[in-house]
């Protein structure tokens, strides 16, 4: 009998500085065959980008017009340029048995929740507010301003901690990876990552 595992799409939030990028780097080099969606965007193409691989490059009228008949599992305006997430390739790549990695912002996932309700929700901390500072500040690319809008911004998000799924605190680095990996693996094994597997299964019996 084949079996079919449905994909898993791995949302991942959390405060800049607390370390996301390179636990999610992390995952991808253990774990690298998950998939991406290829993204739509209205800014113009950077040198070596190409259309259809990198991002859909569209204009702001056809983004607007794809966001407002549902196109977008999650869409948003970041620097004055619209992004979004397409809904029905990332469902395709799903169905198709594919693990997707969502490496997003609260209002991204909030929205990817109400897409895609059967997604794994992970947030990570910091473990205290004077290290996620201390981090910050560690980058030496930002200005007092830039960091003091950044820890507001950690402060709305944390507030919203509650729709995800997992929580992860990411004090040591090795421990918070590890913990990542454990629900990433242990995510791939729900009951809803396997439809149609039960039913099957019982009528080899006959009955």
């Amino acid at each position: 009998m084949k079996i079919k595992r449905t994909g898993v799409p791995l949302v991942i939030s959390a405060p800049s500085g607390t370390g996301k990028s390179t636990l999610i780097a992390r995952l991808h080099q253990e774990f690298p065959a998950f998939a991406f969606s290829v993204s739509c965007t209205t800014r113009p193409p950077r040198s070596g980008e190409i259309n259809g691989k990198d991002y859909h490059f569209v204009d702001t009228n056809e983004f607007l017009r794809l966001r407002d008949q549902h196109f977008f599992a999650e869409w948003a305006k970041v620097h004055g340029n619209f992004y979004g997430t397409p809904l029905q390739v990332t469902k395709d790549l799903l169905n198709a048995g594919k693990d997707i990695i969502f490496d997003i912002d609260v209002q991204g996932a909030r929205q990817i929740k109400k897409s895609l309700p059967q997604g794994c929700f992970v947030f990570v901390f910091p473990p205290s507010f004077a290290t996620l500072q201390q981090r910050l500040y560690a980058r030496d690319t930002e200005t007092e301003a830039v960091i003091s809008q950044r820890m507001d911004n950690a402060y709305q998000e944390i507030q919203q901690c509650d729709m995800f799924d997992f929580w992860i605190i990411n004090d040591v680095l090795e421990t918070a990876y590890k913990e990542l990996s454990s629900i990433y693996q242990a995510a791939k094994n729900r009951a809803i990552q396997y439809p149609g597997f039960k039913n099957s299964l019982l009528k080899m019996w006959g009955r």
